[in-house]
């Protein structure tokens, strides 16, 4: 049905929920490297079921350091998505996999583990960053048949 709609011109956008227990590293990571890769056919959101206060200093400094845009970065609760047309869940830890909360609707959900990072050096996230680049948008690319032609363009040179 997605192919047949792109063949007639239609464009039709995906909204993934990535899902954390913080909302302040991983999902945030992969939110970002999500809307840059596979935007506008996917539109990440993250949330997470427990938020922190802020998204940790090492996250907003890889992905800085990766080129990418860290504008309008917060944790949020997932009760503040609860209500958006999802079409995927993604939880990138454990602990939101084992809490992963009851939507207004059944919604499809794949468990995609990542290291958690926070407190760790700055290595560390990049490490994850890089790891969530060729795992997790491979995956959505894959699942949802997108984003095929983008090209992304190379990380520096120590980032």
């Amino acid at each position: 049905m997605l192919r047949l709609l792109r063949r007639q011109g239609l464009s039709v956008t995906k909204t993934v929920l990535i899902l954390c227990t913080g909302n302040a590293c991983r999902s945030q990571m992969a939110e970002v490297l999500v809307n840059h890769d596979l935007g506008p056919e996917v539109r990440a959101i993250s949330a997470g079921t427990r938020p922190q206060p802020k998204v940790a200093d090492g996250a907003i400094e890889a992905l800085k350091q990766g080129g990418f845009s860290t504008e309008g970065l917060y944790p949020k609760d997932v009760d503040a998505v609860a209500n958006e047309a999802i079409d995927l869940v993604v939880t990138v830890c454990d602990n939101a996999k084992e809490s992963c909360p009851i939507f207004p609707r059944p919604i499809p959900a794949i468990h995609m583990p990542f290291h958690d990072p926070h407190g760790e050096p700055l290595e560390s996230f990049i490490k994850v960053r890089d790891e969530m680049r060729a795992r997790l948008v491979a995956e959505l690319r894959q699942r949802f048949s997108v984003g095929k032609t983008k090209r992304c363009p190379p990380f520096e040179k120590g980032g």
